[in-house]
């Protein structure tokens, strides 16, 4: 369900109004304006500076309609309606305001070109005006703001309709644009009169999507030619970046994608972030896998090598896809038939469908005899699901990002969403702009921090002291939900003696919080109508990783914080199809649907599922991540296959990742670009990128939507889902039932879909005809025709007694910490303008501008220590190796503190990251470890040479 459609639902729920609209008695809706119903009555009233989501401001006054017994003519869009109004939309007098307004307009714009299709240019038209029909003198002309990226800025052509500044203020809550001086001197303006590319702009463009005239458009954006259409075709579909699921149109011209708008979706209502809006272009890089890559005999694998796109064919020569399949296929059928399956493992990815994560796990699992099959939730989120199945019996979240909206209080704690999850940030402003009490607990400052009630600025990888010293003020005193936690809790009391010790003084030295602060905090969240909690990586990336959510889970349950709009715990996915993934059963110790594979009914519902003897399934978990590598290393593993990962850039200790992946026997990456991890493989086999492809992705909602095609693949480039059916012949499995990937892959991906929903109960009420009408459906939705249920545990818990379960977490040290030989703390993570390992971003041309080379935000205190100016590079060593930046200063972090985002080939932070791992979840500790900084040294480029 979108927006629109959720606002017509509420308007029909409200009592109705009686008017006369045109002559015709008609119904309106209390409350609505009188331009929302003369829309849906069919009445063609102009607007410019009105759009649907922004604040009306009524200040273009081209929507003037003519109210009988008022003495002027009334806005249309900020004009609520009436009982017994008599409104003419086109009566002689209103439509002379409205062409009046037009025509002053046209002249205010005629130094303009105004691009084509321009909402001033469609009114003008449709009210018999044209360019040159103004009777008024055209203002003095600017010069052009061309000094962005992306975004190109046309004073000539605007109109200050002010919906730019409104869709920056109030939808982004950015606070870039502004309106500066008065009368005849009136423009729009960039923080202080900046150029916009000089301004703190973070390009999300949701400006460019606002503008009536074209004074804001995509550079990207090409002009029509006179008598062309712009578009051979208009696409919708979705974001290909984080975890949000932001629905897009992509507009398409000569098999390229030329723009992307926001599509008015369920997360997003027609939102984007700069990633979204503009890193589409990766899709169709010079550097596009187009062949079937075979390594060349006695070429070595060399872990350290960064190659450059020239030298690639000095490693790899072209083949056909008939030698590629037999040699990968076939080859790792040879080490399973000569091995064992253990010997073999495969990554899959969570930026691919969830069909093909169903294929892919469903592949390693019948094809090679083995649950060793993983995907980047073991380093992501892999701590969070293992509390929240634990304690919850459910691995996703309780209840939408948008429901902070509902919330009283928002605590959000190891996250970062302006960066990470920008859209959602949105929601997050506008709920604390609209009296929501924002709780940040995060050891460094981010731009939430400025609407923020209360931070607590806790030492790094203290998380469980302060979160028990929170929940030790709530026992102590009386805050909780005794009733929620007789009714539907279990391990109260052992929690409640465990606090005892954990009191905000003696928490204090250890997570650096004045105990009074954490007594503010905790009464604040006990005592609120709905409080809800959001957490990211910050929480989950630590050896500690699933005692922080258990926390975060306890405090929860003994609030009765859970269960209702507003509130519950919200792990925000950093990846578009996490979560799909992860549901499909691309977890070692999962079947799809978490059904553990121990689980002898689990087994034997799997074997129904797929036709195949019970005892092919293993009872055996599989191997994680982490623990893929070490039997690598080890001469255990021998054969892997990797489909859209790059463990080589994001696994921790990465030389070790590194040497593991070279000394397998084979190494075999589907992937649509020559990543790090692809340059050590023994074959390389060219996919689709997102763009290219038909499918289902879960997003952080728990919403299942749909992605269609904009694209073809390139060359002779494939889709996955077919390369998966090619790979499983090759290992015996006859999956011809699915159709033919070759030519009807939207039919085999639905015949894929409909297996996996009667595998897996939660979506088992999705049908694929369904998923192609609505484009989006949230589960669990386990029966055909139920909407869906956005917020879960309104009455129980999916555990075995239907009650959430508390589970006490001590302090466990972080492992590693700083010392005198490395004083400082490493934090990794993602930025704004890159995604994960870059392989998508650092190929997309305004993305790569904004940020071209690595960085290392380090405090000032601590770059005058170290002796390094900003922009200078600096080398950082921790026990397992060093990089070189460039040095950034940022006050944001804490004296002592340094982060580096994990995109960076060139200077690849997880080379320095430490291999300890969350006992529970298998999940490294990206977030601490000991590093040392030192001025100077030489910064690599991408492509394996050097700058200086």
């Amino acid at each position: 369900m979108n927006a629109s459609t959720r606002r017509e639902q509420d308007h029909l729920a409200a009592p109705g109004v009686r008017l006369v609209l045109d002559g015709r008695e008609v119904l309106a809706f209390e409350g609505e304006s009188l331009l929302t119903l003369a829309d849906r009555e069919g009445a063609s009233v102009p607007r410019l500076c009105h759009a649907d989501g922004l604040t009306p401001a009524g200040n273009c006054r081209s929507c003037m309609v003519e109210v009988q017994g008022e003495r002027t003519l009334a806005a249309a869009c900020c004009r609520s309606v009436q009982a017994g109004m008599q409104v003419q939309t086109a009566s002689p007098r209103a439509r002379s305001a409205q062409r009046m307004v037009l025509e002053l307009l046209l002249a205010d714009t005629a130094s303009a070109t105004l691009p084509a299709g321009n909402e001033l240019g469609r009114w003008a038209t449709q009210l018999g005006l044209a360019a040159g029909d103004s009777r008024f003198g055209a203002r003095a002309s600017s010069v052009a703001d061309a000094s962005h990226p992306a975004i190109h800025f046309d004073a000539n052509a605007c109109i200050q309709c002010t919906r730019c500044l409104r869709a920056c203020r109030d939808e982004q809550v950015n606070d870039v644009i502004g309106l500066a001086w008065r009368g005849p001197q009136a423009r729009i303006v960039f923080d202080q009169g900046d150029a916009m590319g000089a301004s703190s702009c973070v390009g999300c463009g949701e400006c460019v999507q606002a503008c009536p005239t074209g004074a804001l458009t995509s550079k990207a954006m090409p002009e029509p030619m006179p008598g062309h259409v712009l578009a051979d075709q208009k696409v919708d579909s979705l974001c290909p970046y984080c975890g949000v699921g932001c629905q897009v149109t992509y507009t398409v011209k000569d098999d390229a994608i030329v723009d992307v708008q926001g599509r008015d979706g369920p997360a997003n209502a027609g939102r984007l972030c700069v990633k979204g809006r503009y890193g589409y272009d990766y899709a169709r890089h010079p550097q596009r896998l187009t062949r079937p890559l075979v390594r060349r005999t006695g070429v070595p694998k060399q872990p350290g090598r960064l190659l450059a796109p020239h030298e690639v064919a000095e490693v790899f020569r072209e083949a056909s896809w008939e030698e590629a399949l037999a040699l990968a296929g076939g080859g790792l059928a040879r080490i399973r038939d000569t091995h064992g399956g253990q010997a073999l493992a495969g990554f899959g990815s969570a930026k691919g469908s969830s069909e093909e994560a169903y294929l892919f796990q469903k592949l390693v699992r019948l094809g090679f005899g083995t649950h060793n099959v993983d995907h980047c939730t073991r380093l992501c989120h892999a701590s969070s699901v293992a509390a929240l199945l634990e304690g919850l019996g459910s691995g996703a979240v309780s209840n939408p990002v948008r429901d902070v909206m509902q919330a009283e209080v928002v605590v959000i704690i190891g996250a970062n969403p302006t960066v990470n999850h920008p859209v959602a940030a949105t929601w997050i402003k506008n709920a604390a702009q609209a009296g929501t009490k924002l709780v940040l607990l995060d050891p460094r400052h981010n731009d939430l921090t400025r609407h923020a009630h209360r931070h607590l600025r806790f030492k790094p990888g203290s998380d469980v002291a302060l979160l028990n010293a929170l929940m030790h003020v709530i026992v102590a005193e009386d805050l909780v939900d005794h009733g929620f936690i007789a009714a539907r809790t279990e391990g109260f009391a052992a929690l409640a003696a465990h606090l005892q010790s954990f009191s905000p003084e003696a928490m204090a030295p250890v997570c650096g919080i004045e105990p009074q602060a954490i007594r503010e905090v905790a009464r604040l969240f006990a005592t609120s109508r709905a409080s809800m909690i959001l957490w990211g990586m910050g929480v989950s990336q630590h050896v500690h990783g699933t005692d922080n959510a258990r926390c975060l889970i306890s405090l929860s349950l003994m609030t009765g914080q859970i269960g209702r709009p507003g509130t519950g715990l919200h792990p925000l996915r950093g990846q578009n199809n996490v979560q799909g993934a992860s549901d499909a059963g691309l977890i070692p110790m999962m079947y799809p649907d978490y059904q553990r594979v121990t689980d002898p009914a689990a087994r034997a519902r799997m074997a129904r599922a797929w036709g195949v003897p019970e005892q092919q399934l293993s009872l055996q978990p599989g191997l994680t991540v982490v623990e893929v590598m070490h039997a690598a290393a080890a001469g255990r593993l021998k054969g892997l296959y990797v489909m859209g990962e790059n463990p080589a850039m994001s696994d921790p200790d990465a030389h070790h990742a590194r040497e593991a992946l070279a000394a397998l026997d084979l190494l075999v990456v589907q992937d649509i670009f020559l990543t790090e991890t692809a340059a050590l493989a023994d074959v390389v086999l060219p996919a689709s990128s997102f763009a290219e492809k038909t499918g289902s992705f879960t997003n952080t909602d728990r919403t299942v939507q749909l992605a269609r095609p904009a694209l073809n693949p390139p060359g002779q480039a494939r889709q996955d889902i077919a390369i998966l059916i090619d790979m499983a012949q090759q290992l015996g499995l006859d999956w011809s039932a699915y159709g033919n990937p070759h030519t009807d892959a939207p039919a085999v991906v639905g015949a894929v879909f409909d297996e996996m929903r009667h595998a897996m109960p939660s979506i088992a009420g999705i049908t694929w005809a369904r998923l192609q009408a609505e484009d989006a459906v949230t589960y669990p939705c386990e029966k055909e025709g139920d909407p869906g249920e956005p917020v879960v545990f309104t009455r129980s818990f999916p555990t075995p007694s239907g009650r959430g379960r508390f589970v006490p977490a001590g302090l466990v040290p972080s492992a590693e910490l700083p010392d005198l030989d490395y004083p400082l703390v490493l934090c990794t993570g993602r930025q704004l303008e890159h995604w994960h390992t870059g392989s998508m971003t650092r190929r997309s041309h305004v993305l790569h501008t904004l940020e071209p080379e690595p960085v290392a935000w380090m405090h000032p205190a601590d770059m005058a220590r170290v002796g390094v100016q900003a922009g200078e590079p600096v080398t950082l060593q921790t026990r397992r190796g060093s990089v070189c930046l460039y040095a950034r200063a940022d006050e944001s972090a804490q004296p002592g503190m340094v982060f580096v985002a994990f995109c960076w080939a060139e200077a690849a932070v997880n080379e320095l990251t430490h291999p300890g791992l969350d006992p529970v979840a298998k999940i490294p500790g990206f977030k601490v470890c000991a590093v040392r900084a030192a001025a100077g040294g030489v910064v690599r480029t991408a492509a394996g040479a050097t700058k200086g």
